[in-house]
């Protein structure tokens, strides 16, 4: 990690948003007090994570992006396994997590390792809240899973924030960004902005236009070969073109016509965060960033 610094306020989802490899799951396991860091300070609510890690234990929940509970027991047992371990009870913490384990209780009986993707993140995400901790460490938690269940999850956070528990979670989705309150851009271990999605890609000054046509990888080898002042990047099956001046659109499609690409189009649009991103890791200097 390089001088990492921020924090995060109660009732706030928090987003650490990155590939694989930028240093989000390092950061969760030195704040959740697994791994010791070379250097720096860090606290959780108050706590410092080396001289009183074991407070921490007590108040934080952590689900890593792994699954990581016992395959051969049951739905039930590994909840009441956690809530042993915590001197906590299902029914003490029903109203916290009434809403997730209905979707378990059904295969409350069946071994953990043979849920589906989905159940086996609720499964988690109950057990991480079986303490009713005060704040939640969530590493990667929908990777891998349906875009359903993505979608469900995200909507179970917004309810458990609105229930007083800060919310930390990474993810390397972009189009979670949105989802967070704030969030802050990693890359190779160094924190390139943080700020409200909307307000980041608001500080975004170039123009971007997203360009398609037959043969994307060819497509991107030519536009970049027009010399188009700032970027060119693939976002998907699009070329994105951001820039600091307006295009000629006209003139880009002709061009690329007369170089045999069929089904041409340009179009202007608002910048996402993937752009942003993109931007900050190339090296742009973008205000507010």
């Amino acid at each position: 990690m390089h001088e990492v610094s921020f924090k995060v306020q109660d009732r706030e989802l928090f987003g650490l948003i990155g590939p694989d490899g930028a240093g989000k799951s390092t950061l969760f396991r030195i704040l959740t007090t697994l791994l010791l860091a070379d250097s720096g300070k860090a606290t959780v609510c108050g706590y410092d994570v080396v001289k009183e890690y074991r407070k921490i234990r007590k108040i934080a929940g952590y689900m890593p992006g792994k699954f990581s509970l016992y395959q051969d027991l049951s739905v039930l047992e590994n909840l009441e396994f956690f809530a042993t371990i915590f001197g906590s009870s299902l029914d003490e913490n029903d109203e916290l997590i009434r809403v997730i384990y209905q979707q378990l209780e059904p295969f409350k009986n069946r071994p953990a390792g043979k849920l589906s993707g989905g159940m086996k993140q609720k499964l988690a995400l109950c057990c991480a809240l079986i303490h009713r901790p005060s704040v939640l460490f969530l590493d990667e938690p929908t990777t891998g899973v349906d875009a359903v269940s993505r979608k469900e999850f995200w909507e179970m956070l917004q309810g458990l924030r609105e229930k007083g528990i800060a919310i930390l979670v990474s993810t390397p989705y972009m189009d979670e960004a949105s989802l967070c309150d704030r969030i802050a851009l990693i890359q190779n271990g160094q924190v390139l902005s943080i700020d409200a999605p909307k307000a980041l890609t608001a500080s975004y000054d170039r123009k971007v236009y997203a360009v398609t046509a037959e043969r994307s990888y060819p497509l991107l080898k030519a536009l970049r070969n027009m010399e188009i002042e700032g970027s060119c990047l693939p976002f998907g099956d699009a070329i994105h073109l951001a820039t600091t001046r307006e295009i000629d659109e006209r003139h880009i499609k002709q061009s690329l016509e007369k170089q045999g690409f069929s089904d041409v189009n340009i179009q202007r649009i608002e910048p996402g965060v993937e752009d942003v991103f993109l931007g900050l890791s190339s090296g742009e200097e973008i205000p507010g960033g």
